[in-house]
């Protein structure tokens, strides 16, 4: 190494490692690139703080009902519920009367303590706070807190305390919570006694059969996947599944069949209904708010019926007849409302018209029929059959 070499590579390394301190303050790197791997760096760790990443009831939310009909069919007042951007320390969110400092409380604008107990789901990703009471007070503001004492499973805690506000209806309503479709939640369309198809219809999502084989299934052209346990078809971007594929497919679907049972029992016996016999029967042309509605007659729909609400609003339509879409008619959803959170339960056939278009889970006692052309963003959940003409039918985004 001559003496130039000597002076001059201390300097090189200096001005390298200036050059990438400074990078990160010049605007994104490609790639790869020392401000990259920095910023990502940086990125990593703001992850490690834990915060909220969502509530129900919604921040500002109005018209709350002041009680909850949970998927257990049990009243309670309004469940809050409170989401986490990664997995908590279910010890350190609590809201228990035993003990001093609650982390997870509910209040009224008054200053009033509700009382009430805290649950987390399996991931500890949420937090659910359930009143004590049967009902929460009408036209009352609340304030939802979690505080800076709640820490993640690494034992950080929250940088900030969590706190929202709502407000409850002007009377006592009961809100509904969704209806647990269990394993038939994997399926698009799921029946026990077939599926048949005018092509090309278009399906994405699973579908199956069961206690019936495959069969059963017509219109579709399937090939069998090699490993004999479900078949594939142009018209289904999912798995078909009957119940003469290997095992453990069979019981898989009886499962599945059962789940199906279980949620139409479920939702048809939800009590303390909103709505009882609303328009004699027809909704077209109607508004319709989230709640249990309740009908000893059929229901039609002859003009486009509309559902407004929010993303964790629930409908729950209660039908001891058969369910009727007119012909180029359509559900349409506002506000937020999502095709997963609505559950129509006749206890007879549905029928949806020519080009109709469809929104919402159907837990059928007996068939639903799609007539040419006609669209769903849901789930066809049949205790009999499901017939399609050229239909598209969509599982809804979860």
């Amino acid at each position: 190494m001559n003496r130039f070499e000597r002076l001059f590579k201390p300097l090189s390394w200096f001005m390298a490692l200036l050059l990438i301190a400074f990078l990160p303050g010049c605007g994104g790197g490609a790639e790869g690139s020392p401000s990259a791997s920095l910023l990502a760096s940086t990125t990593v760790v703001a992850a490690t703080n834990p915060t909220i990443s969502s509530e129900s009831p919604s921040y500002g939310a109005t018209n709350v009902p002041t009680s909850t009909n949970n998927s257990n069919n049990v009243v309670t007042g309004t469940v809050v519920t409170v989401g986490f951007n990664q997995p908590m320390d279910p010890a350190t969110i609590n809201s228990s009367p035993a003990r001093t400092l609650s982390t997870f409380t509910l209040k009224e604008t008054s200053g009033k303590n509700v009382p009430g107990s805290v649950a987390m789901n399996a991931a500890n990703t949420a937090a659910t706070f359930t009143p004590t009471a049967s009902a929460l007070t009408p036209n009352t503001n609340y304030t939802a807190t979690v505080t800076a004492a709640a820490k993640n499973a690494g034992g950080t805690a929250m940088p900030n305390s969590g706190i929202w506000n709502f407000t409850t209806k002007a009377v006592a309503s009961t809100g509904q919570a969704p209806v647990d479709l269990g394993t038939a939640g994997s399926f698009v369309i799921l029946t026990k006694s077939g599926i048949s198809t005018v092509p090309g219809s278009v399906l994405t999502g699973n579908i199956g059969v069961s206690p019936i084989a495959h069969t059963a299934i017509t219109g579709f052209s399937e090939t069998t996947d090699i490993s004999n346990t479900f078949s594939r078809s142009p018209q289904v971007l999912g798995r078909i599944f009957a119940a003469d594929d290997t095992p453990p497919v069979p019981a898989y679907l009886t499962t599945a069949v059962s789940d199906m049972e279980s949620a139409y029992t479920n939702a048809a016996g939800r009590a303390l209904p909103d709505f009882i016999e609303l328009g004699a029967g027809e909704i077209g042309g109607l508004t319709l708010a989230p709640g249990l509605y309740k009908w000893g007659t059929g229901v039609s729909i002859a003009t486009d019926v509309t559902l407004s609400g929010g993303p964790n609003d629930v409908w729950i339509f209660q039908i001891a007849g058969t369910l009727t879409q007119a012909s180029a008619k359509t559900v349409i959803l506002t506000g937020g409302a999502l095709a997963k959170n609505i559950f129509w339960v006749p206890a007879d056939v549905v029928a949806l018209g020519t080009t109709a278009h469809f929104e919402g889970i159907v837990l059928a006692k007996t068939m639903i029929a799609m007539k040419t052309g006609a669209s769903a963003n849901g789930r066809l959940l049949a205790q009999t059959a499901v017939t399609l003409d050229q239909n598209t039918v969509t599982q809804p985004v979860q």
